[in-house]
């Protein structure tokens, strides 16, 4: 547990060594750092790492970003550049300030946002740019996943990493950035097959297959757009989208319990396998603290 101003917040990073002091090194930072240079830029990008999204803002003012710094700092890194040059300005892609950048180094992602700076349209930009624009669907992303309300879109594949798969990817990549209000997630069943099944998707299955899923126990089928066929799938993915919106869709219910609850009870049994291992250990101290090792005298029997 980390206790940030006495508010105590659970830690879902990584246990590896290296992994668990630079995130701890995050959580004692400030919520919004200031970068007066571009040495204290490369820096800054440097000691993020890779672990966590970057939200840095060039000449927008520390004031406007300083709530968000602090609400989403277990999940972000902040940062408001007040001095720099153009090379950031061509190595981020934006054209005119004020401007915030979101970058995702992990995924090799990053957008740009323009304003306005008030009302809800900063933190919806911010909130929406915590995961990336395409999701790799596994058991990390999936406690992300839990702290987003937005549906899912997710492309089932035969294999993630094989060379069609990121050509889809890269499908789904051009489609979220026109539908934020959407996840656009892809698993494949060579990875997680146990995942998948939940949606009644197996080897023998005719994949790619599209869904909308609710990240509980509901997702929905776009009638004629099941699933992408070889040639051109920008258009299938358009035509599948543009179903869902207009409601052509076939409800169904996940196999079994529903995932995140699956998820969730992992924590359940943990604990349990904690206790039922102190209760043996209680049980074996106690076998041996009953054994007296004081010698007996010998017993003399008279015949």
């Amino acid at each position: 547990m980390l206790f940030i101003h006495g508010v105590p917040i659970e830690y879902t990073g990584s246990r590896k060594a290296d992994l668990l002091v630079r995130n701890l090194k995050k959580f004692v930072a400030p919520d919004v750092s200031t970068l007066e240079s571009d040495s204290a830029i490369k820096s800054f990008v440097e000691n993020a790492g890779t672990s966590f999204p970057m939200f840095i803002g060039f000449g927008v003012n520390d004031s406007l970003i300083a709530e968000y710094g602090g609400k989403y700092k277990k999940r972000a890194w902040f940062a408001v550049a007040k001095d720099f040059s153009e090379d950031w300005m061509a190595t981020y892609d934006f054209n005119k300030i004020p401007a915030l950048v979101a970058v995702h180094p992990k995924y090799n992602e990053q957008s740009v946002f323009y304003g306005p700076f008030e009302g809800r349209f900063l933190e919806d930009f911010i909130r929406q740019s915590l995961l990336p624009l395409t999701v790799p669907i596994n058991t990390e992303t999936l406690k992300l996943l839990d702290d987003d309300d937005r549906k899912v879109v997710l492309a089932i594949l035969e294999d993630d990493s094989d060379a069609n798969s990121t050509h889809l990817v890269k499908v789904l990549r051009s489609a979220a950035h026109a539908n934020r209000d959407l996840v656009f997630g892809y698993v494949g069943v060579k990875q997680w097959e146990e995942f998948v099944e939940t949606f009644d998707v197996s080897k023998s299955s005719q994949l790619p297959k599209l869904l909308v899923w609710d990240r509980n126990e509901e997702y929905e089928l776009v009638e004629g757009s099941e699933k992408l066929e070889e040639g051109d799938q920008s258009s299938q993915l358009s035509q599948f989208l543009e179903g869902y919106r207009a409601g052509r869709t076939i409800k169904k219910k996940v196999s079994g319990p529903s995932f995140m609850g699956f998820m969730h009870s992992l924590v359940s049994m943990n604990s349990l396998y904690i206790l039922m291992f102190v209760v043996a250990l209680l049980g074996v101290m106690m076998y041996f603290a009953g054994q007296d090792d004081t010698p007996q005298p010998r017993r003399v029997h008279d015949e």
